[in-house]
């Protein structure tokens, strides 16, 4: 096992600030799903050697626990670094799953919680536009690793657009003036799309949408968080086309 310079350890932190294209993951949990999944170390940090679950997959660091803290954004590491590139699905093909659109979402707590939830309900193509970034610490968190099982693209919306005009699928958009989502039926591949709590569904997106849905609710509620209506909505997509399979 190697022991960490003082260099190392400020590039390190240096990375972490203006790399957006690396993650750092203290979780073993989430580390061992994105290993699974193929996903590449470029090091650990590790404050024992009994922490090392992964053997010689890459160089390895012993580092005071307070070096971790300092890299983590969790308040209580488990004493694990893991560093990685993240590698995102970068091509919009068409998908050959239900997939979900996230239009504008910035919350990282709720877009962690939406790839999560479509991960469970197959929509296993995952598109995000002008959203937060996929290797934001606190949405890998939320996610619980499921980012690593997931298609994930993020892209423009004029990108996106351009793209989902020539699938030709149906593009399902959110929006509480549109249709009551339990009288809708599907059974062929269909996209979801999850706009800005408080602006909904961008312009440019909506123009590319075939249907408008909606959840019931009370009168006294004016909407649901994103993550909450979201997966609602695959939830109900995902229970019929279960029924066909």
């Amino acid at each position: 096992m190697l022991k960490a310079s003082n260099n190392l350890i400020k590039d390190l932190k240096k990375q972490k600030r203006e790399n957006s294209s690396l993650l750092f993951l203290d979780n073993i949990k989430i580390i061992n799903d994105a290993i699974a999944n193929g996903l590449k170390p470029k090091l650990l940090l590790v404050q024992n050697e009994a922490v090392n679950k992964w053997g010689d997959i890459c160089p390895t660091y012993l580092v005071e626990s307070k070096v971790i803290e300092q890299l983590s954004d969790c308040k209580t590491p488990q004493g694990v670094l893991c560093i990685a590139e993240y590698l995102q699905d970068v091509d919009l093909k068409k998908p050959n799953t239900n997939f979900l659109v996230v239009d504008g979402l910035q919350d990282p707590g709720n877009v962690g919680t939406l790839i999560r939830t479509a991960v469970a309900c197959r929509f296993n193509h995952i598109y995000l536009l002008d959203s937060v970034k996929p290797t934001n610490s606190k949405l890998v968190r939320s996610s619980v690793g499921t980012i690593f099982y997931a298609k994930i693209t993020t892209c423009s919306r004029e990108e996106f657009a351009l793209q989902a005009k020539q699938w030709q699928l149906p593009i399902l958009k959110a929006d509480m003036h549109g249709k009551n989502l339990f009288s809708c039926h599907f059974d062929n591949i269909v996209g979801v799309v999850v706009g800005n709590e408080g602006q909904g569904v961008s312009q440019t997106i909506s123009q590319i949408c075939t249907k408008a849905i909606s959840l019931p609710m009370e009168k006294s509620v004016e909407s649901l968080n994103a993550a909450v209506s979201g997966g609602v909505i695959m939830y109900h997509i995902y229970n019929q086309s279960s029924k066909t399979l």
